[in-house]
């Protein structure tokens, strides 16, 4: 062959390779979210539409209203489901009004059915839905007792597993945010740990509580990560999504976390394994996957479900939106980049100093591309002696509503 024929073969064909290492940088680097683990065919989604769930919220509020008991819930919020082998569902409230519920007018002459301001009031309880959509029976409360004088625990995500790894026997896993008495701007409490109960099934009985993430040495408690608001189950694993509690701290928003879990493994401490930023670790400090702490980040608590290959997050906007505004996050892995918030809805409110808060989605009453989300509401008081006052004297106000969402891919 020709030195000059040579040389031009040479060259093209380092050009060639050349051009293919380009092309093949571009790909890798234009792809990283469909190939991080949790990913796979992804786009992106919005909200498409949104409406009232009539037939939900109605429920509670028939069962909210019965007064032929006074050992049942009234009022609660905090609202989280799972379904059980049996077609039931047990939904799981955080703070719980009990005691009797009066027909209108109440004691100041409103249309409004109230409860005495005396009512019980407990940690946590839960409530049992039939597989024809009715609810029956509250179980005994608090079904989580305090785990020591000033601390309390509240429910959040909750599994069906098997007792232990290949075992046909199943049990209900449920995570707690246990929480401890503090000052103002802790008036909700202090972040303290993350725990897994264990219920038994099918009589709900509780089995055991377990230590998953103790966060007591964290000196800042801002800066301290309660896991379990919602949960996602992928493949082989569990991801669990958790926040701080920035908002304490002055912030407009919190920042969102994430860990996971070997399926079926929940309830053991040293399964679990926490996002650090560039890895998955046992022993790790989270690392946050969403949120500046101004302008993007997530509420108290906030749901995440999966549609197609893409993780969709909501939550309360941030700043004072927050109090009314439902807005959310798209990635094509858990732990992000997350893109957003795209586009937000107010959904109903009744009249007065009222705020939306603690959106949950429900796969259980989910189907095809309808998502039940519920929220929750409370009376706005920085003390709570008025919230307690006015959620009282109409017991409508502190009860789960649900929307049906909708979503949308790129163009629609």
């Amino acid at each position: 062959m020709p030195d000059d024929a040579r040389a031009r073969w040479q060259n093209g064909t380092g050009l060639g390779i050349l051009l293919a290492l380009v092309c093949t940088a571009v790909l890798l680097t234009a792809l990283p979210d469909h190939h991080r683990e949790g990913g796979g065919g992804c786009a992106a989604r919005t909200l498409r539409s949104w409406s009232a769930d009539a037939g939900l919220t109605g429920e509670f509020a028939r069962y909210g209203d019965d007064a032929t008991r006074t050992d049942d819930w009234t009022g609660g919020d905090g609202t989280h489901s799972v379904r059980l082998p049996d077609g039931r569902v047990l939904w799981l409230f955080s703070d719980t009004y009990f005691g009797q519920v009066h027909g209108p007018p109440n004691p100041v002459g409103e249309s409004y059915a109230w409860r005495d301001a005396g009512a019980p009031l407990v940690r946590n309880s839960a409530v049992v839905m039939s597989r024809d959509g009715q609810l029956r029976t509250t179980l005994p409360a608090p079904l989580f007792p305090d785990p020591g004088p000033q601390q309390w625990r509240w429910p959040v995500a909750a599994r069906v597993e098997p007792r232990s790894p290949g075992s046909a026997q199943q049990v209900v896993r449920v995570l707690l945010w246990t929480r401890t008495t503090g000052q103002a701007p802790w008036i909700y409490g202090v972040p303290t740990s993350t725990e897994v109960a264990t219920l038994s099934l099918p009589d709900l009985r509780l089995e055991g509580i377990t230590t998953v993430l103790d966060q007591r040495a964290v000196p800042d408690a801002s800066r301290r990560v309660l896991f379990g608001t919602s949960a996602v189950d992928v493949g082989e694993w569990t991801y669990v999504f958790g926040g701080d509690d920035g908002q304490a701290a002055s912030r407009p928003a919190s920042k969102a976390y994430v860990a996971r879990v070997p399926r079926g493994r929940l309830g053991e401490p040293g399964a679990w394994e926490y996002w650090d930023g560039s890895g998955w670790a046992v022993r790790a400090r989270p690392a946050a996957v969403l949120g500046d702490g101004e302008h993007t980040g997530v509420g108290s608590a906030f749901t995440v479900v999966r549609d197609g290959g893409t993780y969709v997050l909501f939550t309360m906007a941030a700043g004072t939106a927050g109090l009314t505004t439902i807005t959310s996050y798209w990635a094509c892995s858990p732990t992000g980049p997350w893109h957003g918030p795209t586009r937000s809805f107010s959904p109903s409110l009744p009249q007065g100093e009222v705020a939306a808060y603690n959106p949950q989605a429900h796969p259980e009453l989910s189907d095809g591309d309808r998502i039940v989300l519920s929220y929750d509401v409370n009376w706005l008081d920085a003390t709570g002696a008025a919230a307690q006052s006015n959620i009282s004297r109409n017991v409508s106000l502190y009860r789960p509503r649900f929307v049906t969402l909708r979503l949308a891919g790129p163009g629609s």
